[in-house]
């Protein structure tokens, strides 16, 4: 929903209604992920995708069907060998669609939520997809984490296990379909629940002010990462030379990485480039981010032998074989690279296989699924 939220709040502020396809489970390769968001808009406008094209003409009429009768339908769609060309995934993967009629009436949280996304606040919305008793389909509570719930999906036994359940997967910044039976029991059937996470956007600190940083932070930005770019030199570090950073910092890389993990401010899903390959910067800087206890990825940018001089400063530093084993060092995936902007797609690359356990490979030369299940 986050990538249609500004036209739905436009709406939803003036008074009418629109119907709203969010994609809630996916199986093998579905081309978008839970959470995916399409609008039908009370002009019949069309805003966000669910399928990349697929299935969009089905949601389409169901979303009108929806604005007429109220009543929100969850839908399956696919792809048989014996009907092809009827509507579903030609990519053979499966994916849960829920349409809901959306306005003031149906959704009143939803300035709320607005409201928390726009400060980075993490905010979950639990909604029921799919219940016996169709007064409960469609209710939902909005879940922070140190906060009371907002709403209610019928019961304390409901609410309390599917906020519990919600800020686990806030914490992970997951979208996901959850079961439980009818009156919120944990190993239950019957009500079926997607929890849509807002969480802040994951962090990519960029080390290094130099001309491959500007580049790794376009393909950051473009990837949904908030982007920093920290150097030590004032001359090097500013807004001029990096746009497309959400910040740049100047100061020395390792105080402010200190600084920021002392603050909270790094986490499981923070990525680190270290472009400096200069000892002074990069060892220091190193020592806090290879001892930091959730980070994503650490990556290190430079030849055969500063990685090799780089990992014996390391070790001469006191670290760990283990601590070490977590540096990416030359970063990124050998992709024959040559130009910062090829350079920044190497580095993207490795951050997303780690991310999600790819090969690197080419796909071609690979057998089985596409996509790993999460």
């Amino acid at each position: 929903m986050r990538e249609v939220l500004s036209e739905l709040l436009t709406w939803w502020r003036a008074g009418e209604s629109v119907a709203m396809g969010t994609v809630v489970a996916t199986f093998r390769s579905a081309p978008r992920p839970p959470g995916a968001s399409m609008l039908v808009g009370p002009d019949g406008s069309v805003v966000g995708s669910v399928s990349g094209g697929c299935v969009e003409g089905a949601v389409v009429e169901l979303g009108h069907q929806v604005l007429e009768d109220g009543v929100p339908v969850l839908e399956r769609y696919g792809v048989s060998d014996e009907d092809a060309f009827a509507v579903g995934l030609t990519c053979g993967g499966i994916l849960d669609v829920y349409v809901e009629k959306v306005d003031r009436v149906t959704f009143p949280e939803l300035e709320d939520v607005a409201g928390e996304v726009e400060a980075g606040r993490p905010v979950a919305v639990a909604t029921v997809v799919a219940h016996p008793d169709p007064a409960v389909l469609g209710r939902r509570i909005l879940v922070r984490p140190g906060a009371a719930v907002s709403g209610s999906l019928g019961n304390n036994r409901m609410d309390g296990a599917v906020a519990d359940d919600a800020l686990g997967l806030l914490a992970l910044g997951a979208s996901e379909t959850l079961g439980y039976g009818p009156d919120g029991e944990r190993r239950g059937e019957g009500m079926r629940v997607f929890v849509r996470s807002f969480a802040p956007r994951p962090r990519m600190l960029v080390f290094g002010a130099i001309d491959f940083a500007a580049a790794v932070a376009r393909v950051g930005t473009f990837l949904g990462y908030r982007v920093t770019v920290c150097d030590a030199r004032p001359v090097f570090a500013t807004h001029v030379r990096f746009p497309d950073a959400d910040e740049v910092v100047v100061d020395w890389p390792h105080r402010y990485l200190q600084a920021q993990a002392d603050a909270g401010a790094i986490d499981g899903r923070t990525v680190m480039c270290v472009l400096t390959h200069d000892p002074k910067f990069d060892i220091p800087l190193l020592e806090v981010a290879l001892r930091l206890p959730e980070v994503a990825y650490i990556g290190a940018m430079g030849s055969r032998r500063t990685h090799e001089g780089r990992l014996r400063r390391l070790q001469n530093a006191g670290l760990t074989p283990a601590e070490i084993e977590r540096l990416s060092s030359p970063l990124g995936l050998d992709l024959g690279a040559r130009t910062p902007e090829e350079t920044a797609v190497s580095i993207a690359a490795e951050i997303v296989a780690c991310r999600w356990g790819g090969s690197g490979r080419r796909l071609a030369t690979v057998g089985g699924r596409i996509h790993r299940e999460d």
